[in-house]
């Protein structure tokens, strides 16, 4: 039996109904009930008579997608996936022929990058990280600017680039974006997980076969990319649909940027404020978060209006040190494992190895939220991974090991892309993992507290230590 997919309220019975040919796009707060909303339209596009037709589902995050396939919307008109298994297929049939691609794209990067560097050892802007230059290689493929006028001379506002590259500097990074891709031919491979949307956008351009699908839902599209988004948009028929829900407080991977970078043909904008998920003093603490200075940018925020029942406020609770905040962590799930569903959520995979140990000590239902978990459950136990995983999801408590300013913002985020921007970036990391807790929050932290969250005087949350 599968899983209970909650029914649309108020407004939400609008979504489902809209449009069935054309771009909508739906932006809504955290706990607006996206995801809900994205379900029922794709299940209705499936199977509604007469305007029904082949649907894909599609969203970023394997685990969710693993969450959506257990739910109860079983139809053999209805596909759901992430984007890059999309991808793969089509590419497998537009090439016809088995589609390669490589994964540990750092490891050539950094080929790449040492390789220049002895060409330009005076240049400052080779000597940046590792991380910024996956990043900004990230960002070049993901808005299809790949050749070197366009890249170097680009107008396109980069969002969370707090000094622009210079022109000269932009030059040397597309060296490094040049010997990458030709380190990456020569050991066999055409594709990477960045430029898939890219060749599937091309194929599809000069495709005229019929369309696989008619109608495209994509869930947590912040995520995308403005290639992926593209092609997704180029996949469906003149007559078909592509339904985009996103919201940009939980924009986690790279640079930030608007649907209106996306290329769509958009009439009007659907907004949802209200939050459904979190109580009251969650989701203050959470807004709270995201009207600090360093979170604010002009991509499209939805500020919530309401939100669910009261709840207790936030917990954050100061230990002795890191391993006894995993202690804690632990003892606090465990108690509550048995009878709902308690999260543990981390930064980095970093802690996982002893987490798991500790958990291993209780008799609840223990589940890690990664790409490969078979199936979802709905009963109680103890969801531990990173916030990131569990984007998506929604936890009746959710335990937040090392809010330390020495972990969040994370340190190799500070040392790539500058302090601002690293805690614009963290900011929406904290914002998401806060935002999968129901009714109860608990935050830890041994050190010093990280700045990221409101100050003490905010009233928010309740200091207590173990």
């Amino acid at each position: 039996m599968g899983l209970s997919l909650p029914d649309p309220k108020g407004h939400q019975r609008d979504v489902v109904f809209l449009n069935e040919r054309g771009h909508c796009v739906v932006l809504g707060t955290a706990g607006s009930g996206k995801t809900t909303m994205a379900v029922h339209r794709a299940h209705y596009l499936a199977t509604a008579p007469g305007i029904g037709g082949r649907t894909l589902l599609v969203t970023f995050n394997k685990v969710l997608v693993t969450y959506l396939k257990g739910l109860s919307i079983a139809s053999p008109k209805l596909q759901i996936e992430t984007y890059h298994a999309f991808a793969r297929g089509y590419l497998r049939y537009s090439t016809k022929a088995h589609v390669r691609v490589y994964e540990p794209k750092k490891y050539l990067v950094e080929r790449a990058l040492s390789e220049i560097r002895e060409r330009y050892p005076s240049r400052s802007v080779i000597h940046r990280p590792l991380d910024f230059f996956l990043d900004e290689l990230h960002w070049m493929v993901g808005h299809g600017v790949v050749d070197q006028q366009t890249y170097v001379e680009s107008r396109i506002r980069r969002v969370g680039r707090g000094k622009p590259l210079q022109q000269s500097d932009r030059e040397v990074v597309f060296e490094v974006y040049q010997r990458y891709v030709q380190l990456r031919a020569e050991a066999g491979y055409k594709y990477d997980y960045d430029n898939m949307a890219s060749a599937v956008l091309d194929d599809l351009k000069v495709d005229s076969t019929d369309r696989l699908y008619r109608h495209v839902v994509v869930d947590e599209g912040q995520d995308f990319t403005p290639e992926m988004i593209r092609s997704l948009a180029a996949a469906i028929p003149d007559d078909g649909s592509l339904t985009f829900f996103g919201d940009y407080a939980q924009q986690i991977y790279g640079s930030r940027m608007s649907w209106r970078s996306l290329g769509l043909r958009v009439s009007n904008v659907v907004e949802f404020a209200h939050n459904y998920r979190n109580s009251r003093q969650v989701a203050q603490l959470a807004q709270a978060v995201s009207e600090m200075p360093h979170f604010r940018d002009d991509v499209d925020l939805v500020q919530p209006t309401g939100s669910a029942a009261d709840g207790p406020k936030p917990t954050i609770l100061e230990t002795t040190s890191k391993e006894e905040q995993l202690v804690q962590a632990v003892r606090n799930a465990l108690a509550r494992g048995a009878s709902h569903q308690v999260a543990i959520l981390m930064r980095t995979r970093d802690h996982e190895g002893r987490l798991k140990a500790l958990l291993g000590q209780g008799r609840v239902p223990i589940h890690r939220l990664h790409r490969k978990l078979a199936r979802w459950t709905d009963g109680p136990g103890v969801f531990y991974g990173t916030y990131s995983a569990a984007k998506g999801f929604e936890f009746d408590s959710v335990i937040l090991p090392f809010c330390d300013a020495d972990e969040l913002p994370k340190p190799s985020e500070v040392e790539a892309h500058g302090l601002d921007e690293a805690k614009a970036r963290e900011a929406r990391q904290l914002y998401v993992a806060i935002t999968r807790a129901r009714t109860d929050l608990i935050m830890l932290h041994s050190s010093k507290l990280t700045d990221l969250l409101p100050n003490e005087m905010s009233d928010l949350y309740v200091r207590v230590r173990s």
